[in-house]
């Protein structure tokens, strides 16, 4: 009963605006070939499922892939960078890299390197979603309380012991953050991906915009939103596990 009650409030605006969506269609106030009916996307969703179903897994497939390759690469590229300043200095600019330079245009490059094919998605989902574990994993682990560190360190704690027993845990909210960004952000790059080199969700979507098939192009959307959506989740319920004994934010 929480859960639905506190799904409600999401679901009114949804409803609104799709019942809005339907009558302007319908009622002409705009062209059907800009912005489908929700009646007619779910039509295309049904007639052209079994496609769509395997576009869906496909992309799910290499999102989930490359999210997960960005987790542990990432953290672990943030505990290398947190072990000086020096190597911060050196080597942080290198991560901010795959932040600035849009995945649109190195999109083509990772085909040449990869393959057409799933490889190369999974790259481009890795690429887009790796720098906001390294950043929040970073910050959160260099944000550990000075007086924690400084106990630790009275009492002989190895680096090791301290990172693995104090600074990681502390930092553990943050990187859930982290990981939630990085969520969307991978699905996001696994569909450029596709458009480019892959089979999926960005496939369909390209292929209907050239037939002029709005409604699926709506479909595809769709679908790529719930699978957003599903790995935003996960990450909340991983984040509701893991910190609801002794985190404010899921208290």
């Amino acid at each position: 009963m929480r859960s639905l009650n506190s799904a409600i409030p999401a679901l009114v605006p949804f409803v609104v605006v799709t019942a809005a969506a339907e009558l302007a269609v319908r009622q002409g106030w705009v062209r059907a070939y800009l912005i489908p009916a929700p009646s007619s996307v779910m039509r295309a969703m049904v007639q052209d499922s079994g496609e769509l179903l395997g576009a869906i897994t496909a992309t799910s497939i290499s999102a989930i892939t490359g999210f997960l390759l960005s987790t542990v690469i990432g953290i672990a590229v943030a505990v290398f960078l947190s072990s000086s300043r020096a190597i911060q200095r050196a080597f942080y600019p290198y991560a901010v890299f795959f932040q600035t330079v849009p995945i649109i245009a190195i999109a083509p490059l990772l085909v040449i390197w990869f393959g057409y094919g799933t490889r190369a998605v999974v790259a481009s989902a890795f690429v887009v979603s790796i720098f906001p574990v390294i950043a929040n994993t970073l910050a959160g682990i260099l944000s550990t309380e000075p007086a924690l560190r400084d106990l630790f360190r009275l009492y002989g704690a190895s680096r090791k012991a301290t990172l693995f027993m104090l600074r990681f845990p502390a930092a553990l909210p943050q990187i859930l953050t982290g990981l939630r960004v990085a969520s969307g952000l991978a699905v996001i790059g696994a569909i450029v991906g596709e458009f480019i080199g892959g089979q999926g969700l960005g496939s369909v979507v390209d292929v209907a915009r050239t037939q002029q098939r709005v409604d699926k192009v709506f479909a595809a959307v769709l679908l790529a939103s719930v699978l957003g959506l599903a790995l935003f989740g996960l990450i909340n319920l991983v984040s509701y596990i893991t910190l609801r004994r002794w985190h404010a934010s899921e208290q």
